[in-house]
């Protein structure tokens, strides 16, 4: 591998890393504060689990959004894949503004449904250009509809 694909790679880690980062600045100091007077279902993990799940999807995500990159940054597809890749990151981190930092469990819900369909676009249009890129965002997928449903309880409860 090249520098010049070593300095993707990194670069696409840390932009997707950077959508983490925005969104615990609304999340942080929420946690010992109002998230934890929140009555939450029998399933909430504890909090110390959320924090290197999304920095291991992160990386996933970031891994994926290079392969996809690899394919030619220049193709219509892999850009308009990509934009799309990027539309969904920055759903990702309007999620815990409207969750944590408006302290909206229903604003949360209606932007990580709005998140889970932007995930799915940006997979159909990765496979159509790498089945592996795809893979790499499966537990991405799955962990935001745990997450939703985990919204979803706490609004209700």
């Amino acid at each position: 591998m090249g520098k010049h694909n070593y300095l993707l790679l990194i670069g696409m880690i840390v932009l997707s890393q950077l959508a983490g980062v925005f969104g615990s600045i609304f999340t942080m100091p929420s946690i010992e504060t109002w998230y934890s007077t929140l009555i939450k279902p029998d399933f909430s993990p504890p909090n110390w689990v959320f924090a290197p799940v999304w920095i291991s999807l992160y990386t996933l995500m970031g891994i994926s959004a290079y392969i996809i990159a690899q394919k030619g940054i220049e193709k219509k597809d892999v850009k308009f894949a990509l934009s799309i890749f990027g539309f969904q990151l920055a759903i990702n981190a309007i999620w815990s503004f409207a969750f944590f930092g408006l302290m909206s469990p229903l604003l949360g819900l209606v932007v990580i449904v709005l998140l889970w369909f932007a995930i799915a676009e940006t997979m159909i249009l990765f496979a159509r250009i790498s089945k592996p890129a795809v893979w790499l965002l499966v537990p991405y997928l799955l962990w935001v509809s745990f997450a939703s449903i985990l919204n979803f309880y706490i609004l209700m409860l």
